[in-house]
């Protein structure tokens, strides 16, 4: 008996103190604000710009590269993790492109899925904050 007492309290004090520190944490990250990354689009390097915002748990904003904005779709943040879609047009043809990243700090870092014609292809992600968003923060 005196064992699962002890086990008891045990679980209980990691209830008490490190699920709610846990908690703060993923409170305080917040995906809101401009991020930039490139992408090697057929030899020549893009750089697309994403405005992010946060309301809860989902997400709305805007993706600007190749001089045309496009409206993010189904956007959630969650423990960490980001994900959003937005369909571009390639070749006058609508292409789904994935977004998925767990955000640490000023990095989102994760994959992005591009289904063209039935086939998927996958890319490596690390989109970084606007530099004068970090100012605003502080």
């Amino acid at each position: 008996m005196t064992r699962q007492l002890a086990c008891g309290l045990a679980l209980a004090s990691l209830l008490v103190i490190g699920w709610p520190a846990q908690a703060e944490d993923a409170k305080k990250a917040d995906p809101t604000g401009t991020w930039k990354w490139k992408t090697n689009v057929m030899g020549m390097e893009v750089e697309s710009v994403l405005k992010l915002k946060r309301d809860r748990d989902k997400l709305s904003g805007l993706i600007v590269g190749d001089d045309k904005e496009v409206k993010i779709t189904d956007g959630k943040f969650k423990d960490g993790e980001v994900t959003f879609k937005a369909v571009r047009v390639r070749g006058g043809q609508e292409v789904l492109v994935s977004y998925k990243g767990k955000l640490s700090g000023d990095t989102i870092k994760g994959t992005i899925a591009v289904d063209f014609g039935g086939q998927e292809f996958n890319l490596a992600w690390e989109a970084k904050r606007a530099k004068d968003e970090k100012k605003k923060d502080q």
